[in-house]
């Protein structure tokens, strides 16, 4: 912060004076002295502003002809009745005729100090440098004996007519004093200009229009985003009446008038409709105006969409990391020894998984031991949406790409995930159309929005899922041969849950814990434990939670997902006769298994097994009459999956055929 100020000595003395006691502020520049001269004692001042000084100090003659031709403060060196009976007692020593000289706006009572003094002294006023002059030549052509007393310039007058002289000088306090001032000044107006910078600045940067009137109506406050909203510049508004200027705004002064304050008004300003709170201005309990803030309706609502889309994008993490995954059996720990080692990597790769294995889960964890774990994750289930849905979400488009394309375009996914991790879960189901243009993104490196003409470059790395075999899409045609190279550099196979045995209680048991109430995690039996295990878990972990969740509620068991359940207080006879019906379906897939080992000529597809299984599971639940949303969010996975998997439903003769061989 700038606290340079200026000082106009009377004369060389004072100067001297200044110079000895402020050494180090004149040396680092923060004070600049100039001695007075009365041949340019008009813009001397103005001179010390352009070299930028905040303040001036100056005396007498000095002080009067500064004051209002700077745009600076300027303070007054006084002079006090010591140093003016200093300087006259000096004077008394040349035994003449004291004749003291001072400014209209130095007042000294002789009479109070006539017996100090001691000697004859004469006082001369004067309210222009001009008259100076006169008043010192009338004692010369008088042929009076005399010695002046007084200030720069009366003193230099005497010197021109060889008169006697003794200059009113400054103590150190009287000079401390000035300074002082001049300082707290210079740091008072700093402190209100930074004040009302913050102001102007916060004022101006917020997303409302801000007026306010005095109590008059007349604009006292008017920011920048009103200037937008009103189109109105502050020079045509700023000190005139509201009603005036802006006579919609007519609330503004009802307010003035009842003092009541307004909340949510929506108002009709020419074109715009805005939302506005009026509110009252009040010091000390007294109505001093009223300030009004008000914005655009429509900036407010896309302002919520930018914020909305912002959170979004603040919210593309990956959550799991490699510690959150639970693996006990040997089969999950090799999984994830291999999983670790494609973090390390920055290829792209596939991992395969049935539903509910986790698949999602293990990509986060490979993006968090990434060296892109500080940069976006995005995620998106390809089977959920239609192509030209998956389509827009991917790539984005540009405003007025198509009907119902939002004003602005949007960003895709890709671009989302610029610098980090892309996951597409259930690639298996993107369309051969859609396959090609996520071709050419992972050849090119680069993304071109729906409607657009120019390109995006960028640096993402793709991980992809699958809950089936690509390989065997490429042999039915379904898949392009090309994209699967591109894709699967690296290969990942997640084990299901009937495959990693060992994981079945340590998971059921962590879902207990999260699930239940603090201190209230029930217990479980060897013999429920003994079940848990025995089970085939179609649906995988996301069953055994959701089973878990259900247990905690309910304190029952439900292994088939519908139909009978099972109180874990009752017997175990009772558990086993309401598990038959389970039991038999799992025996019967398991006598398949045995017979397509033993029979070459067979050829039975675990696929559709598990379609077959997954659609007895929705069968038996719609027979309870639950609702398809219902049925979709127990097994933890969307509508249009679960229309999907109905849809597969006539696959399950096929099966049954080959059951039966």
């Amino acid at each position: 912060m700038g606290r340079k100020i200026g000082i106009i000595a009377n004369n060389p003395e004072l100067k001297k004076i200044i110079e000895k006691l402020y050494s180090d502020n004149i040396k680092s520049g923060d004070i600049i002295i100039e001695t007075l001269d009365e041949d340019k004692i008009g813009e001397q001042g103005m001179m010390l502003e352009n070299k930028g000084v905040k303040a001036i100090i100056a005396r007498s003659g000095g002080y009067f002809h500064t004051v209002g031709k700077v745009s600076v403060p300027v303070i007054q060196l006084k002079i006090s009745t010591l140093d003016i009976l200093y300087a006259i007692m000096t004077a008394k020593k040349y035994k003449k005729e004291v004749v003291l000289v001072l400014s209209h706006m130095e007042n000294f009572d002789l009479h109070e100090w006539n017996e100090l003094i001691n000697c004859g002294v004469t006082i001369e006023k004067f309210d222009h440098q001009d008259k100076i002059e006169g008043i010192i030549s009338s004692y010369v052509f008088a042929g009076r004996d005399v010695v002046i007393v007084g200030g720069g310039i009366p003193c230099k007058v005497a010197q021109n007519y060889n008169l006697n002289f003794v200059h009113i000088s400054a103590s150190d306090d009287s000079i401390h004093d000035a300074v002082a001032r001049a300082w707290e000044i210079v740091d008072s107006l700093y402190e209100q200009k930074y004040k009302n910078e913050v102001l102007k600045t916060t004022l101006d940067g917020v997303h409302d229009a801000v007026l306010a009137v005095d109590r008059e109506g007349k604009i006292i406050l008017y920011n920048q985003r009103a200037h937008e909203l009103l189109k109105k510049d502050q020079y045509n508004v700023l000190g005139r009446n509201l009603s005036d200027v802006f006579p919609e705004l007519s609330t503004i002064n009802d307010v003035l008038k009842t003092r009541t304050n307004i909340n949510n008004q929506i108002m009709q300003l020419k074109r715009v409709v805005v939302t506005a709170n009026i509110s009252m201005l009040e010091i000390e309990n007294h109505a001093v105006g009223v300030i009004c803030s008000f914005q655009d309706i429509t900036k407010l609502q896309n302002l919520e969409k930018k914020i909305r889309y912002e959170m979004n994008k603040k919210g593309l993490v990956a959550k799991f990391k490699f510690n959150d995954i639970i693996a006990a059996d040997s089969a999950m720990k090799e999984t994830l020894v291999k999983a670790v080692k494609i973090g390390m990597s920055d290829s792209t790769a596939i991992i395969y998984g049935e539903s509910g294995t986790g698949k999602e889960m293990m990509a986060q964890s490979i993006h968090n031991i990434s060296d892109r774990k500080d940069e976006p994750f995005v995620a998106i289930n390809c089977a959920a949406l239609t192509e030209s849905l998956l389509e827009s979400e991917l790539f984005g488009y540009e405003e007025g790409s198509f009907t119902g394309a939002r004003k602005g375009g949007k960003p895709g996914l890709f671009e989302l995930a610029h610098g980090g991790t892309i996951f597409l879960d259930e690639i298996n189901s993107v369309s051969l159309n859609l396959q090609s243009k996520l071709l050419r993104v992972l050849e090119e490196k680069e993304v071109m929005r729906i409607g657009s003409d120019y390109v995006i470059p960028l640096d993402v790395r793709i991980l992809t899922a699958a809950n089936e075999s690509l390989k065997d899409k490429i042999k039915d045609g379904s898949f392009r041969r090309d994209l699967f190279y591109r894709l699967n550099i690296l290969e990942l196979h997640i084990p299901p849950l009937r495959q990693r045995k060992k994981d079945i209680l340590p998971l059921f048991k962590h879902y207990l814990v999260e699930f239940a109430e603090e201190g209230q995690v029930p217990a479980i039996s060897s013999e429920f434990e003994e079940k848990l295990i025995s089970y085939l878990w179609p649906g995988n972990v996301r069953e055994l939670k959701n089973i878990t969740k259900r247990y905690v509620i309910f304190g029952e068991f439900d292994l088939d997902c519908g139909g009978a359940t099972t109180d874990f207080k009752r017997d175990n006879e009772v558990f086993e006769a309401e598990g038959t019906k389970e039991t038999e379906e799992t025996e019967e897939i398991e006598e398949t298994e045995v017979k397509r080992e033993k029979t070459k000529n067979i050829v039975l597809d675990l696929k559709e097994i598990d379609r077959y299984i997954e659609n007895k599971v929705i069968t038996m639940l719609e027979e309870q009459g639950m609702s398809k949303n219902d049925i979709a969010k127990m097994l933890g996975i969307s509508r249009s999956s679960l229309w999907n998997k109905i849809n597969s439903g006539k696959d399950v003769q096929k099966i049954k055929q080959r059951t039966e061989i």
